[in-house]
């Protein structure tokens, strides 16, 4: 088996190719420590997975909802900025729609 080696040229080719997105994710408030954790790193897996980059997660936190979200007044926030291409968008968007411990999502591509 021949192991290529990725050149410079090579990785700014797939650099162009890779879109900026912010993703933010309204979790179930009842997720917390290593369960709120694992969720995190299965969709930063499921992103790394399809040749995405996942640039920085912060967590925002508890914060309280303007109206109930599935008898929920609270979710915990957190924001990511990742790189995709346009065609993994469309099929995390739909891996994001059916979990049901994400009680809301927002993915927004980042224009340069």
């Amino acid at each position: 088996m021949v192991s290529k080696e990725a050149t410079p040229e090579a990785t700014a080719v797939a650099d162009k190719s890779l879109r900026d997105y912010e993703l933010v994710l309204v979790i179930n408030p009842q997720l917390e420590g290593e369960s709120l954790d694992a969720l995190i790193n299965k969709v930063s897996q499921f992103i790394t997975e399809r040749d995405g980059v996942v640039s920085e997660v912060v967590r925002w936190g508890k914060r309280k909802l303007a109206y109930p979200i599935k008898h929920y007044m609270e979710g915990s926030y957190v924001l990511g900025r990742i790189k995709l291409k346009s065609t993994t968008s469309k099929e995390l968007d739909a891996n994001l729609r059916i979990s049901e411990e994400i009680l809301r999502y927002l993915l927004i591509k980042v224009e340069p």
